[in-house]
């Protein structure tokens, strides 16, 4: 995994990826996550470093432990995540999001054209 270089600790990004994962459907619910030491030989990070990124998850309900086996993707999962990046792109990222837009003078037309483009390009992979 590449982190980004910005102010967000890497136990917060991992945690962002597990739910973008989530998601996408990778880990639907009740599914098991990858042990803490598994996923960080994958990420190639501190141990110490995942369990913080599942402990946050766990905090939060997204995934729930299951004592001598493991941890799991809560059955609400989705829908806290759904709620919880909805909130910050009210809050804060769709201001800064049209301010660019109305800056760059780009229009609505074009950015349903390139967000179209976008969807056909994810469903087939590209």
């Amino acid at each position: 995994m590449v982190f980004e270089e910005s102010n967000k600790a890497i136990y917060i990004q991992i945690a962002d990826r597990i739910c973008n994962e989530i998601l996408d459907g990778n880990y639907p619910a009740d599914a098991r996550l990858p042990s803490v030491r598994e996923y960080a030989g994958d990420l190639q990070v501190n141990a110490n470093t995942v369990m913080r990124s599942y402990d946050r998850l766990q905090q939060k309900g997204i995934i729930y432990n299951r004592r001598g086996i493991g941890f799991f993707v809560s059955p609400e999962a989705r829908e806290k995540i759904l709620a919880e990046k909805a909130e910050l792109l009210d809050d804060t990222q769709i201001n800064e999001f049209f301010d660019l837009l109305y800056r760059l003078e780009i229009s609505p037309d074009n950015l349903r054209m390139q967000y179209i483009r976008y969807l056909e390009n994810k469903k087939t992979g590209r």
